[in-house]
Order: structure tokens, then sequence, then C-alpha cells
């Protein structure tokens, strides 16, 4: 208060008028906030009461229970909950059991999975409020049960808002809020600078002791100042000089008020400039033996009274740094180019000729970078100088004597490369002339290296981790001075910072080498050989590496064939190693011949296994999610049955161009559990393609996934006769024109159909007399197909298995025999489920040789299951089908018996 006191009227004035501007923002301020505030928190209460309202309404709703009693409980309230969003002001209403999983959602690909929230306290019967991130973004929600009579809560349903739309609520009233203040600011702010500038009218005087204060703060900074300062007169006096301008001058103690041509002291230079009085900025004079940068200005341009304002700066110490502070910036910007230039890729060859290329001019003539030749290969490098490759060179000319690019170098013991490996310290030959350790590596090359030009050399090793990878050789020839103490510093520095980015890049190809490897080893090298589709596939790894996209193509009996494609969650070692299990896993329970939906039942089983397991593992990877989509084609039938288990659907080409995505059931990811898997069956025309994809083919961040489906469409559509390679080229040329964020499995299939007269059917009546015409009626048409010379072996095992399915089967007994390119194959079904198996009979034994001869005689034989029961198959190779000839069938039954008889224990 007693320093406001001691202000002049017009200080008070001005400090009241900012305190009372400052009271009138903080009263506005404060109001809107709370205003603000409070409209916040009413629309909040109304949001998270209309969501209780609208989830306890539904939930009580007549009907619900019924509806989740039905078997698909989604059918039903899907369009319920739509329609009660819609009508209740709500964005979404979500009907789940009592294990979270999703019956409704507004998103309809949310639907089976696990809902976003807490239902915990749901479930105990209470109404739960809270504030997630979802599906749909950030959501207000509201959960309630769903009780039965008894009481029991049998489901839950979950209703909210976005935050968004709860915000854009307060949003509207903020306009309204904010105008307001700003009236009320405006007229508050305009009452009081009326009121402030009343005062100040009256108050524009000083008081006496202020106009002392004033001066006394003058002269103050006047004389403190390092900058002299000189006001000269419009008739050329010296009206004022600080001290400052009295030492860099020298001038005497009464120099103020005589004419500057009268100060004997002034060099003639500076007294013609002041008497001049031209303009002047940073000009540099030479005056008692200091060089001062002198700025000049006239003082009458705003109406003041004539006469010019000089000021002077001593640069004589600025010049002598300034030499070397230039030096120091432009080392200082080569580091920092350094850190932004190397290092840009993982790649240690791109990033050794980065290092070399930032130090050329500027540091050296020339730069070679020398590795050990393990460190390219992502291996740890050798303790001496030896097997080191010149991966990178540079220089300001290209016809210079070093040795080149790609040459592998073994340096002797006493060159400076050898000794700054071994030491791990930089190595500075000032004249390389001289120095006849260097010499001694390559006489002819290292006098050839002297008659160029260069003479100095900085060998850096490059050190990381306490390893050194290689070496850096910086090179001076004519054009620039020796290197010195300090380039050696730098050098330091410089192959310091690049050092850990060529370690980077060599562990990164040493880890991307072993996961390229393990994954190759994973996927399928070569189709196998199989007649009912004619295939082609693509698989494009991610920028990141390796990834847990798979696919196979697996022969199944009876000329069918299995197409598979999936994909693990996540990239590296882990999700290749999952990837590589799961691909195992289905090749195993391919061969059981099982349906895909029970297949993949199997697998669901296996990825929760894994699960369990890492789940107690301190190296654990996190839960393996997993998609997975089994499809198997009949070419007898022309008939395809597929399931999928949280994959995207394939896409059917059909013959006439068209293109269509099948409404294939949509099982939940693998691992989930809980939630069976259904397979669906399809009738195919000869020709039609079938497209299997992971999702990196289709989904991108600029892209929905929609809108890459109706591309992939597009991209498939109207060429029925383009083979599926070429479909294969056409779809990465569209979807993917450059190296994709996911790695992408793509696989077409074209279906082919086995003619009718290539299939042999017969119904077997139970007699064991009809056994001889069945073998009657197969050497009939083996003779027809040509196969004659199968006839004698295909004969036996029919008669084997036809026999077996007679006595141990139970009716209908059906044959058929199925003639493809590459196989012939025998299949005896009957109605009994129970499986024969092979055994050794011994010598005593009237039976159990049967299945030993038709394993003997067949390339292949096994058991199927069907809803009607069983078939039992064998399958024998056609003479040269596959380059070699087929199994040798015994011509006779002394041969058989002969055959027969080596196999006895």
């Amino acid at each position: 208060m007693r320093s406001l006191i001691g202000k002049s009227p017009r200080s008070v004035a001005g400090q009241v008028f900012v305190l009372q501007v400052a009271l009138v923002v903080l009263l506005v301020v404060c109001a809107v906030v709370a205003l603000v505030l409070q409209s916040k928190r009413d629309t909040g209460s109304e949001a998270k009461r209309r969501s209780i309202a609208v989830a306890q309404t539904f939930a009580h709703s007549p009907g619900i229970l019924q509806a989740l009693r039905t078997p698909d409980p989604t059918k039903v309230l899907q369009p319920l909950t739509e329609k009660g969003r819609k009508s209740a002001g709500v964005d979404f209403i979500v009907v789940m059991n009592t294990k979270g999983i999703r019956y409704t959602h507004p998103l309809p690909s949310r639907i089976g999975h696990r809902f976003v929230g807490t239902i915990g306290p749901s479930l105990a019967g209470k109404v739960y409020t809270e504030s997630v991130h979802g599906p749909l973004g950030e959501e207000v929600q509201a959960t309630v049960p769903v009780d039965n009579p008894q009481g029991k809560v049998v489901a839950l349903v979950s209703a909210g808002l976005k935050v968004k739309n709860v915000t854009n609520e307060v949003d509207r009233q903020l306009p309204i809020i904010f105008g307001a203040g700003a009236g009320a600011l405006l007229v508050t702010t305009g009452g009081t600078a009326l009121v402030g500038r009343r005062l100040r009218r009256q108050t524009h005087s000083l008081a006496p002791d202020e106009m002392t204060r004033m001066y006394e703060h003058h002269d103050a900074v006047l004389h403190s100042v390092r900058e002299g300062v000189l006001i000269i007169g419009g008739d050329g006096r010296l009206l004022l000089a600080n001290d400052e301008a009295r030492r860099l001058l020298e001038l005497p103690l009464d120099a103020e008020g005589r004419h500057v041509s009268d100060l004997a002291a002034l060099d003639p230079a500076t007294m013609a400039l002041l008497v001049s009085g031209r303009e002047a900025t940073d000009e540099v004079i030479f005056a008692r033996q200091r060089l001062l940068a002198v700025n000049q200005r006239p003082t009458d341009r705003d109406g003041g009274p004539e006469g010019t304002v000089v000021t002077l700066r001593d640069s004589t110490e600025l010049q002598a740094v300034s030499g070397r502070a230039e030096v120091a910036r432009e080392r200082l910007k080569l580091l920092y180019d350094a850190g932004l230039g190397v290092g840009t890729t993982l790649d240690v060859v791109r990033t050794a000729d980065e290092l070399a290329q930032v130090a050329v001019p500027r540091f050296a003539d020339f730069v070679t970078v020398d590795l050990a030749d393990a460190v390219l290969h992502g291996e740890e490098p050798g303790p001496t100088a030896t097997d080191m490759r010149r991966t990178a060179v540079r220089g300001v000319r290209d016809d210079h004597p070093l040795y080149e690019r790609g040459r592998l170098l073994d340096f002797v013991p006493s060159t400076p490369q050898a000794r700054g490996f071994g030491t791990g310290r930089a190595e500075l030959v000032t004249d390389l002339a001289t120095a006849t350790g260097w010499h001694a590596q390559d006489p002819e090359r290292t006098r050839e290296v002297v008659d160029y030009g260069i003479h100095s050399l900085i060998a850096a090793p490059i050190q990381a981790r306490g390893v050194v990878l290689g070496m850096a050789n910086f090179w001076r020839s004519t054009q620039q001075k020796p290197f010195d103490e300090e380039d050696l510093s730098l050098a330091e520095e410089l192959v310091a910072r690049a050092a850990v980015s060529i370690d980077n890049a060599r562990r990164y190809t040493r880890e991307h080498t072993l996961a390229v490897t393990l994954q190759r080893s994973l996927l399928p090298r070569a189709l196998p050989e199989q007649s009912a589709l004619e295939v082609g596939y693509r698989y494009v790894p991610a920028q990141s590496g390796v990834s847990g996209d798979w696919f196979d193509v697996i022969p199944l009996p009876g000329s069918r064939v299995a197409l598979a494609v999936g994909d693990v969650v996540g990239h590296g070692l882990h999700a290749a190693a999952t990837m590589g299990r799961l691909r195992t896993a289905v090749h195993n329970f391919s061969s059981l011949d099982l349906p895909p939906d029970e297949l993949l039942s199997h697998l669901d089983d296996l990825v929760g296994r894994i699960d369990q397991d890492e789940a107690g593992s301190e190296t654990a990877a996190g839960i393996v999610g997993a998609t997975c989509l089994y499809a198997v084609y009949d070419p007898v039938a022309r008939r395809v049955a597929m399931a999928r288990a949280g994959h995207l659907a394939p896409a059917l080409v059909h013959p006439d161009g068209g293109v269509t995505f099948p409404d294939l059931p949509a099982g939940p990811p693998l691992g989930l559990g809980g939630m069976p898997f259904q397979t669906a069956e399809l009738d195919l025309p000869e020709g039609t393609q079938i497209v299997l994809y992971t999702d990196g083919l289709i989904e991108d961040r600029t892209r929905d996934l929609d809108v890459g489906m109706e591309m992939l469409g597009a991209v498939l559509a109207g060429h029925p006769g383009r083979s599926p390679e070429e479909s294969c080229q056409a779809v990465l040329d569209q979807l993917l024109p450059g190296r994709p964020k996911d790695d992408v499995a793509l696989l077409i299939a074209r279906t082919r159909a086995l003619p009718a007269d290539r299939i042999a059917d017969w119904d077997v009546p139970p007699d064991p007399s009809a056994v001889a015409g069945m073998r009657v009626a197969l050497s009939r048409k083996l003779d027809k197909w040509g196969l004659a010379e199968l006839g004698f072996g295909m004969e036996l095992v029919l008669s084997e298995l036809v026999t077996n399915a007679i006595r141990y089967g139970s009716p209908p007994i059906h044959v058929r025999l199925i003639h493809d390119d590459r196989t012939l194959v025998c299949e005896v079904a009957d109605g009994s489920s129970t499986s024969p198996h092979l055994r050794y009979a011994a010598t005593t034994d009237e039976g159990g040789r049967g299945l030993f001869l038709v394993s003997r005689m067949t390339e292949r034989w096994g058991t199927r299951y069907t809803p009607q029961g069983k078939v039992i198959w064998a399958e024998q190779a056609l003479p040269g089908a596959d380059g070699t000839p087929a199994r040798t069938a015994p011509d006779s039954d002394e041969d058989l018996l002969d055959m027969w008889a080596d196999e006895l224990p």
C-alpha cells in the first residue's frame, strides 16, 4: 500500500484501471466456468439416467426371456435392440450372456465378442454405470441384470451413449454461455476504460521525485553498459559521452561541450564519420589499436532536435574468437547432421554408406568403412582385424587408388586399422608418407595413395557395447590440411554416433534372418500334387518382418482337397512359431478326415491350451489371437464344405465372371471357447474360383474393411478365364501397390470336376456271394478305363473290403470307384461306425490278414466317418502319374502266397 501511495497520480490511475479490469475478467471467467461445469454435470447425469432407464426397460420387457431361450437369441433380439435404440435416443443397446458375450450390438461384427465393461456388479443384481472405451469410442453405459422368474440373473442388458454425443449437448450451450460472458466483459471493461481515461486526463503530469528517480535510472544505465554512447548536436558539438565511449576513444574529461573536430584524441577516420552525420550500421573502424563496430543514427526523425546518436562496440576479441567459433559451429552442425542422416534404416551397408556420405567433403576428402564380414551377416565380429569387408567408399573424386568396395581385407598388425581394432582407440597418422607400419599392408598400393596426394589418416574403431564391429577411415588429400588432435576427437564422436546404428542394424539382420528362416520352414515350400483344384498363391511379408499369416493345401482321400488360411495376431518369432504349431495341428486333424466345424473345435481347444501354458510362463507373450478358415472341396460331388473361426468370408468367382461373398456362419476367433462352429456346404460349378485371404489384403489405415472387399470383388470380377496365378498377381497389383503394413496370405483355387464316366457306383447286398459279382464288375470297369494291369490287386482289395463290410458292418453297403488323373480310389461304405484295425495274424489264425494285404497292395488306406456310418478307402497310384511306377501287385495267387509268407513273423 505504501508503494501504491508513493506513486504519482498518473501511475495510481493506471494501476487502478488494471486492477479493475483484472477483477472484472476474473469474475466473468469464474461465472463462465461455473456455468460450463454445471452444464456438463447436468448433461452427464441426464445421460446416465437415460441409459439406466432404457436398459431397465429393455431388461424387463416381455418376451426377452423367451428370446434368450431360443437357439439363436441374436436373430430375435438384434432387430428389437436396434429399433429400441433409435426410438429411445441412445447409441447402443447390448444384450449379453452372463459371461459377457454379446448377442446384439449396433456393429454386427462385434456380435459374439466379449462386452467391453464391468459386469460383476450386474451379475450380483445391481445396476452399474461407467465410462469405457468401447467399439464406438468413449461411451457412458449402464448395465442391468435380466432375472428369470426365480430371481436368477440369466443375462445382462447394457445401454448407453457415446461421450462425444453427450459432449455435443454441452457444446451447443457453450456459445450462449460464452456470448453472455463476452457481453458482460465488454460492458464492464468499457465502463472501466472510461473511468481510467478520465483519471489519466486529470493526472497527466509527473511528480518531481519521479523525475529525479527517472534521471538516476537513466544515468546508471548509460554509464554501466559495455557499449559506448555518444550524442552529437546539430552543430557538431559533443553533448554526451558515457564512460565506455570515453575509454574506447580516450576522450579527455572536458570533451562534452566541445566541437568534435577539436578533439585531438579522435582518430581521423572516426572523426570524419562523426562529423558527417550519415547513417552507419556495424561499420568497423580501426582506432587506438582496436576494432570498433560503429552504429550512427540521426535524432530528428520523429520531430526531435537535430543531431546524431552513436554507439561503439569493441569487436577486437570477437574477431579473434569468431574464427574458432565458426569452426566449432561447423563441427556441431556436422554432428547434428550425422545424428539425422546416419541410421535411417536397419540396413548395415546403407548405414555405413550414410556415415561416409555425411563426412565427405566437410570433414575428409575420402572416407572408407571396413566392417567385419560376420557383421554383415548379423553375427558377432572376430577379435582381430582380419576378414574385413570394405562396405562403403566415398570421396571427392572417383579415380582414387583406395581399395574398392566389396573387397575382403586382412589388415596386418602394424597398420593403424589393426591397432585401432585391437585397442578400441582411434589412430591418427598425420603423414602417411613416413608411416612405415601402414606401408607394410600393401607397399605398391600405399605408394599409389601417397602419390595421389592423400597425406593424412584417422582410423576410428566402430565400437558398440564394448565390441569393435569395424573401422572407419578418414583420408585427407592436398585439398585440406592434415588431421590434428581436435579432428581426432571429432572423428571419434562421429563414429560413436554411427556405431550404435550399425550395431542395431546388425542385430536386426540377425533376428530378421532367424525369423525369416523359421517362417520359410513353416510355410509350404511347394503345393502338393492333386487333381481337384488348380491353385495359385502369394505370401507378402509386412514391413516390420515376419508374422503369423499362413495357408495350406492338403490332399484328402477320395480325390478331395482341403484349403486352409489363418492369421495369428502379432509379429515376430512368437507369432511365426504359433503359426507353425497351428499349421501342424491342421495337418494332423485333417488326417483324421474331420468335418470343418469339428476340426476348428479341436483347433480352438489347442489355442486355449497354448494360452494356459503361456499364462504361467515368465516369458509369456500374451494371449494368442488367431483366426482360421477351413474348407474341403469334393470334385465328385462338386461341393465345398467350409467353416470359419473369426476369419473373413471367402470370395467366389463364378464361371460367368460374377463375384460373391458367401454368407458363412461367423464363428468366434480361436481360443475363446464355449461357442460352436458351423459348417456351410455350397455346390460349385466347375471352373469356380475360391479366393481365401487374410485381413492384411483388404484392411488398411487409409481404407475401411468394406471398401477393401469392394476393391477385391472389382479386381476378380469379369475374368473367369484368368488362371489362379494371374488372378493372384492382379489382386496384389491393385490392392497392394507398395509393401503392406501387415503381412498378406492369398490363396486362389479353381475347381475341377471328375467326369461321370470316371466314377463307378454299386450297391452291394449283405450277402457273401455278392463279392464275386463285385470283382467281375470291377474288372470290367478297369478294362474300360485301360487299367487292366491293376485288376488283380484292386480285385483283391475290393473283395477284402466288401467282405469286411458284409461280415462286420451293417447295410446299406455301397462301393464307389474313382479314377482321377493320378490315382485309383476304391471306397466301401456301410452303415456301421465300427472301424477295422490292421494287425499281424499268427500262423495259426484263420483270419486277420485282409487289411494287411490291403495296406501292402495300395499306396494308402484309411477310414472316414459320415453321418450315415463310415467309408473305408484304399488309394492306388496310376502307373506313371507322378513319374514313378505304381506299387507292384501280385500277378497270381502263388505270388500272393509268397508275399504273405515273407511277412509272417
